[in-house]
């Protein structure tokens, strides 16, 4: 079947469209995570996130929204108890990791085990995404990028020096929160993509190959969601024509493209540095 064809169908039309939007959001809020050095925290927001999920299922709510609001909440709430008794960044990235998991899985076994919902939300379920979760994903996005674009320097700050930031009068901890709930609402929102166990790949991946490039931060940030855009697309197309899950085949895919970039710039390293010489194109005498 051709691809132009596998296309034509509504479901992958959604699936598309949703990914694409999830893929820009995540590599914009991904690469200041990952220059802050912290590239967990999208991961220990999706333990928070499956958390919320199972609060909505264990009170037949629906999940989503008690994901948001649990994952705002704990964020909002470990990032306060930070600032106030000067918690280790990767020690708060510890406690929510664990308080999340914790949770979800005290509240599955009170609910009998695990539910199909509960397992599409854990590892993604794009191909079976709604009109109305489109719409809602794509609004979103488009929040969160505009957000990002109004408050620019003022994350470029405090990412490369908050000391400076606030000698230059911007206010910090405002623009932290900001930040957190921006993050938080990203993670919880990539979920459909790919599941709660491989958001943080969505969220790094493309950022850390993309810093390879040695560019500068626009150029990077251009680079990280073109990565995150093809490894999307492709992977919700080889997950298709395979018949495999869409979330491993969009990290896979991801993973390869990291994998071609290492190479390729070993390999250019060694060109230089004249350890591996360039064919010679020039007619030899025989």
């Amino acid at each position: 079947m051709a691809i132009l064809e596998i296309l034509e169908f509504g479901f992958m039309q959604r699936a598309l469209i949703s990914g694409i939007a999830v893929a820009t959001i995540c590599s914009a809020i991904g690469l200041f995570l990952v220059l802050r050095k912290h590239s967990l925290f999208g991961d220990a927001m999706s333990h928070v996130a499956f958390g919320g999920l199972s609060i909505g299922l264990f009170l037949n709510l629906y999940p989503i929204w008690t994901a948001y609001a649990f994952t705002l909440i704990a964020a909002l709430g470990i990032t306060k108890m930070t600032d106030s008794i000067k918690i280790p960044p990767d020690s708060s990235v510890a406690i929510l990791l664990s308080s999340g998991l914790a949770i979800g899985i005290v509240l599955i076994s009170l609910s009998g085990g695990y539910s199909l919902d509960l397992f599409s939300f854990l590892f993604g379920s794009i191909l079976l995404i709604s009109t109305q979760d489109t719409i809602t994903i794509v609004f979103l996005s488009i929040s969160i990028l505009s957000i990002i674009a109004i408050m620019y320097r003022r994350l470029m700050y405090i990412t490369f020096d908050d000391k400076q930031a606030r000698v230059s009068g911007i206010n910090v901890k405002f623009a932290n929160y900001i930040f957190i709930v921006l993050a938080a609402i990203t993670v919880v929102t990539s979920i459909r993509l790919v599941g709660v166990l491989l958001i943080s790949a969505l969220i790094v991946l493309p950022n850390i190959t993309a810093i390879l490039f040695g560019k500068g931060f626009k150029k990077t940030a251009v680079i990280s969601v073109g990565i995150a855009v093809v490894s999307v697309v492709l992977g919700i197309i080889i997950s298709y024509l395979a018949n495999v899950a869409p979330a491993g085949a969009i990290v896979l895919t991801s993973v390869a493209i990291f994998l071609c970039t290492i190479v390729t710039r070993e390999i250019r390293k060694s060109i230089r540095s004249g350890k591996i010489t360039e064919p010679n194109v020039h007619n030899r005498s025989h």
